[in-house]
């Protein structure tokens, strides 16, 4: 186990990384928080033997949201720099170049929820809850609430969510698209560690570019994200992995590739 900071940590077991928010008693996300969940990101990023990164928070809450005690007297100034720092750490958990899931139990409510927005896929127990209650407190998201979210369920239901605050349960966030599975309560963790499976032993270079393409190209012009994936394409083409699967696909059929991640 690597620890960062007193509310962080990362152990990771057979190419899983469990990235570990501890901070009693709702995870909120303080500025600690958010620097180690910085810093754990950078190394697992760095990390080839890291094949798929989890991030979880235990299974009573995943994180209710900013430290509001901490945030109650900023000034607009502060809040500039403290915004801009906030998106920063939030964005290298994104940037986690392997395939990512959220395992959400319990709350996650403001930035909790965005920080589950981050990763690519969020499983979570039945009887979870989620939202962006930012607006009873007089503010908007200011982690990718307004974008993320809308990025993911479309921008009517991402301003149902944040014009009312409410929360919503499991079942209505899947039915929108925010979460992608629901596990019974108490087994997240594993659901989340069978949902990033297939990916341990496959092929680590073309898992990469797809993910790069995929989010790389939300952010610009049809015409510019095609050009993105045909150069990921191309470069595929001097990977290990290529070889091997086609040689397999040719002499094997499809899907008995043993690849080697190179």
């Amino acid at each position: 186990m690597t620890q960062y900071g007193e509310f962080v940590s990362t152990e990771i077991a057979d190419g899983i990384a469990v990235l570990r928010i501890e901070r009693p008693k709702m995870n909120a996300l303080n500025e600690e928080v958010q620097e180690g969940l910085a810093a754990a990101a950078l190394d697992l990023s760095r990390d080839d033997a890291v094949r798929a990164v989890i991030v979880y928070g235990g299974e009573k809450v995943f994180a209710a949201g900013a430290d509001i005690k901490e945030m109650r007297t900023a000034g607009y100034a502060e809040m500039v720099k403290r915004a801009g720092r906030l998106q920063d750490c939030f964005a290298a958990v994104a940037a986690i170049p392997v395939p990512t899931v959220a395992a959400v139990a319990g709350y996650a409510l403001g930035g909790g929820c965005e920080l589950s927005m981050t990763c690519d896929f969020r499983v979570a127990a039945s009887d979870a809850k989620l939202g962006q209650p930012e607006i009873l407190l007089g503010i908007i998201p200011g982690a990718g609430g307004t974008q993320r979210l809308t990025r993911l369920v479309g921008p009517a239901k991402a301003k149902d969510l944040v014009f009312t605050g409410r929360m919503i349960d499991a079942q209505e966030a899947l039915a929108i698209g925010l979460v992608d599975e629901l596990c019974e309560p108490g087994a997240v963790l594993e659901a989340a560690k069978k949902k990033v499976a297939p990916f341990v032993n496959g092929p680590r270079l073309a898992l990469r570019a797809a993910k790069a393409s995929i989010d790389q190209g939300l952010q610009v012009d049809l015409a510019t994200a095609l050009r993105i994936e045909s150069t990921q394409f191309a470069g595929l083409f001097a990977t290990k992995d290529q070889q091997i699967g086609m040689d397999s696909f040719v002499e094997n059929g499809p899907g008995k590739a043993q690849f080697s991640g190179e």
